[in-house]
């Protein structure tokens, strides 16, 4: 018989972020000015419609709909002008809201782009531990050509403000990274990378400052050994640590103005884990330190079915371009066996908005998820 799990809402997974305090006042401001220049601003009808409901919901401190987060606030004050902080609302209003109320544009909010699909980590909470995943038989181990990451960049610029470097792999991995965050380089407001930070070296970390990225993260869950080990199999904490000591100290050094936001992000798996040991050990080299909330990615096919029947944000909040260019609705299918179709064929507004993706949406819609494999076996809404 189906069981009844809790949960794993996607749009709170944050377990407790822990950052300076941001200004939400300052933001506030902002977003009021900017809310008394909409009219006339030269912007489509739809663009200002969507700036106006964003900028009523913030200013309206009893709401929920699009209240400010602190991690938010920390990104707006960041931001140079009302023409970027304009952009920015356009699109976390559509990444928060429209996943919650299932609305949809020819666009998704976010684009996950994953250069590589191998990982030199095998994480016990990650589905780099299937081996028939991971086989070389298997065909899911690969690393995009860089010919099909321009083209893919080149279809969300001007469409997307958010690109995330990150999927199944560790994207510092392919061999052309550098040219990667190049290429990204002034296109996008809010790019991001998940890494392990096991890779990084000086090249790396200029390109990654160079190239204006919004947020970085580094996946780490632990604050001691062997805890750290023990979690992140194949890890080594010690030059984890001199890898992200390195990244803040080029920041520090040659990048003052820098708007990257630098995140210490763990999994909480167990018990032992502390924040408080966390934020001691990682405070001084980092903006933020975090523990996400535990899903079971690393057996998504093997976990028994269950009577879940709200619809899964996912379908509405981003998308993921693998490395092969097969595009597909979250991580937790980490085979892929939902995907509408791949990017080499067509765009990806076209499938976004195309007959597969569109059918699974009504399914969900239709509370008929457990009629989608793997989605009656995931939790996540």
């Amino acid at each position: 018989m189906a069981t009844s799990p809790p949960a794993y809402e996607k749009s709170n997974s944050f377990v407790e972020l822990r950052q300076t305090h941001p200004e939400h006042v300052f933001v506030l401001g902002r977003v009021e000015q900017l809310a008394q220049k909409l009219d006339g601003n030269g912007a489509s009808a739809y663009r200002t419609e969507i700036l106006r409901e964003a900028c009523r919901e913030l200013l309206d401190l009893s709401s929920e709909r699009f209240a400010l987060q602190d991690f938010v606030v920390d990104e707006i004050s960041r931001l140079a002008d009302e023409d970027e902080l304009a952009r920015y609302l356009f699109y976390r209003f559509r990444y928060q809201v429209f996943p919650r109320e299932f609305r949809i544009d020819d666009f998704p909010p976010l684009l996950q782009i994953e250069p590589t699909s191998i990982c030199n980590f095998r994480c016990v909470f990650c589905y780099q531990t299937d081996k028939l995943f991971t086989s070389p038989k298997g065909g899911h181990m690969g690393l995009m050509s860089l010919d099909l990451f321009k083209r893919v960049v080149d279809e969300a610029e001007g469409k997307c403000e958010a690109i995330t470097l990150a999927s199944r792999g560790e994207p510092t991995l392919h061999k052309q990274f550098t040219e990667m965050l190049d290429y990204l380089a002034g296109k996008f407001l809010a790019i991001k990378i998940n890494t392990n930070a096991s890779m990084l070296d000086e090249e790396k970390c200029h390109a990654i400052l160079s190239a204006g990225v919004q947020t970085l993260v580094f996946s780490a869950d632990a604050a001691s050994e062997p805890l750290y080990s023990q979690l992140r199999v194949r890890g080594n904490l010690q030059k984890v640590l001199e890898n992200i000591r390195l990244f803040h100290d080029i920041r520090e050094r040659d990048y003052p103005n820098s708007r990257t936001i630098t995140r210490v992000s763990g999994v909480k798996f167990t018990e032992e884990q502390n924040l408080d040991e966390m934020d001691a050990f990682w405070h001084d080299l980092v903006d933020q330190v975090a523990f996400v909330k535990y899903n079971p990615w690393e057996n998504s096919y093997e976990m028994p079915e269950n009577d879940i029947e709200t619809p899964c944000s996912e379908y509405w909040r981003r998308t993921f371009v693998l490395w092969d260019g097969a595009m597909n609705p979250c991580d937790t299918d980490y085979k892929a066996f939902l995907s509408p179709g791949n990017a080499n064929d067509s765009s990806v507004s076209e499938l976004w908005r195309g007959q597969r993706y569109e059918g699974l949406r009504k399914l969900h819609l239709a509370r008929q998820r457990r009629g989608v494999s793997p989605c009656n076996r995931c939790t996540v809404v």
